[in-house]
């Protein structure tokens, strides 16, 4: 597994806003949607947009964004169900844990943290499993 990725921390909580909203509003340049601005976004989500209901509003907001952006949503590429609802999970419990840091520091912790690695939903599902067809359309859960 992969894990050399040099991770892009977000120097304040206008940066990190700046992808939410942008999320959004379908703004942010398509090179800034990256492994950490969808995390970034998503704890923008949890902390600042409490009345979303995520867990069925953030699917439709992802696709929304990718077709704004020229992206397709399918079977193998543009928004991932499992992916989506497994770093909601992680997103929600690293908040959990750390409600008083700011936004940028809570954020750049996750970063740094295993809950936001790229390779930590290939340590809890197979290959086969997470890059499927069905897990692309419907929330699996960990087969590891």
């Amino acid at each position: 597994m992969p894990t050399d990725y040099s991770i892009r921390r977000f120097a304040d909580d206008a940066a990190v806003r700046h992808v939410g909203e942008g999320l959004l509003a379908r703004t942010l340049p398509h090179d800034e949607w990256t492994h950490e601005a969808h995390l970034a976004a998503c704890l923008w989500l949890v902390r600042e947009c409490p009345d979303l209901a995520l867990e069925t509003e953030l699917p439709g907001i992802i696709r929304a964004y990718n077709e704004s952006v020229g992206g397709v949503n399918d079977d193998s590429q543009g928004y991932h169900e499992t992916l989506t609802q497994f770093y909601l999970g992680e997103v929600r419990a690293h908040h959990a844990e750390y409600p008083h840091l700011d936004l940028v520091d809570a954020v750049n912790t996750l970063l740094s943290g295993l809950r936001g690695a790229r390779h930590w939903p290939l340590r809890l599902y197979s290959p086969s499993r997470l890059f499927s067809v069905e897990a692309w359309r419907c929330h699996l859960l960990p087969d590891l």
